[in-house]
């Protein structure tokens, strides 16, 4: 026991020293060869556009190529539990969603943990979920429509794009927030949930702004709010459900960008570095607002900001996740 517990000690002290040995020389040289970019989702979704729009950006600041790898399935837990266990050298960046924190309640026996297993670098930008209804709804706005859900609650349907995903998640809420259980109703994703909302086959769908600008734009849906705190640019005359009477009621797709457990600070120093410039470019500012979202402030862009958001989102959606009994495994 004596000779194991030295020869861990040994370890210990070595893997310190190598960190600490890690200065401002090693970081300048970092890096010296191509960053694979983990997306927990599959390519062409909205997380994946917000990467991809990132990564070219970040090859030009960080001088090497950013390569996006989509690690999919089991809700993006599959690609946080593969970056969670890779080196810990600055050569795999992962970018999440909510699901970093809904994870914690919504899964009995999660590989990692999202506030001990991983290094931050920093949150990147905030997409809006809107509450739509199928078209033919007869309700014009938010009160309208609560009545309407509350004289016909055991017919009306609300799809959602899976279990755990923020649709659902959203959906949840907007049903604890005005007391009604509807029939609730998953898809493999937000395209098959958004395609029986346009056919009329479900009556209310929550979804980010990524995937329902367009429909809105093209009156195939029914817009009854934002879930932002604000009104939000890309759809100036939408109330937030918060300002129609659901009050406090916010619910974004945030983003944040995270490195494996013990990567050496300068090397995560330089990513936040690199994240924070890349936010600046306006190539990147206009993409990223064509889609809904919105850059979080500079403050935000920083380990220290997205730890104490992470941990704060898992404080709220536990509780809501497990006191509905819902589980993924």
């Amino acid at each position: 026991m004596i000779r194991t517990l030295g020869r861990r000690a040994v370890i210990a002290g070595l893997l310190a020293g190598a960190l600490s040995a890690f200065g401002p020389a090693q970081a300048q040289q970092y890096p010296s060869r191509p960053v694979t970019m983990v997306v927990p989702f599959a390519a062409g979704g909205p997380t994946d556009v917000l990467a991809r729009t990132l990564a070219v950006a970040m090859t030009k600041h960080l001088g090497q190529t950013v390569v996006v790898e989509n690690t999919v399935g089991a809700g993006g837990t599959i690609g946080a539990n593969r970056v969670a266990k890779a080196t810990p050298d600055g050569y795999t960046v992962f970018i999440h969603h909510n699901g970093m924190a809904t994870s914690v309640g919504l899964y009995r026996k999660l590989s990692f943990n999202p506030l001990e297993d991983f290094e931050y670098v920093g949150q990147i930008a905030d997409v809006p979920m809107t509450l739509l209804g199928k078209k033919t709804l007869p309700a014009g706005n938010l009160t309208e429509l609560i009545a309407h859900l509350r004289a016909n609650r055991d017919k009306i349907t609300m799809a959602n794009a899976g279990l755990g995903a923020v649709s659902h998640l959203c959906g949840m809420l907007f049903q604890k927030a005005i007391g009604l259980d509807l029939v609730t109703v998953p898809y493999k994703g937000t395209a098959p949930a958004m395609t029986d909302l346009l056919g009329g086959q479900v009556d209310v769908l929550c979804d980010q702004t990524t995937q329902t600008l367009q429909h809105i734009a093209a009156g195939n849906v029914k817009l009854y709010g934002v879930t932002a705190s604000k009104r939000i640019a890309a759809l100036p005359n939408a109330p937030t459900l918060a300002e129609s009477g659901l009050k406090d009621f916010q619910v974004v797709v945030w983003h944040g960008m995270y490195l494996p457990k013990a990567t050496p600070k300068p090397v995560a120093d330089r990513l936040t570095a690199a994240l924070q410039a890349s936010l600046k470019e306006p190539d990147v500012r206009k993409k990223l607002a064509d889609l809904g979202a919105e850059i979080v402030p500079v403050d935000k862009q920083t380990p220290e900001g997205l730890r104490v958001w992470l941990k704060a989102e898992i404080d709220k959606w536990t509780p809501i996740i497990r006191a509905a009994g819902v589980y993924a495994d």
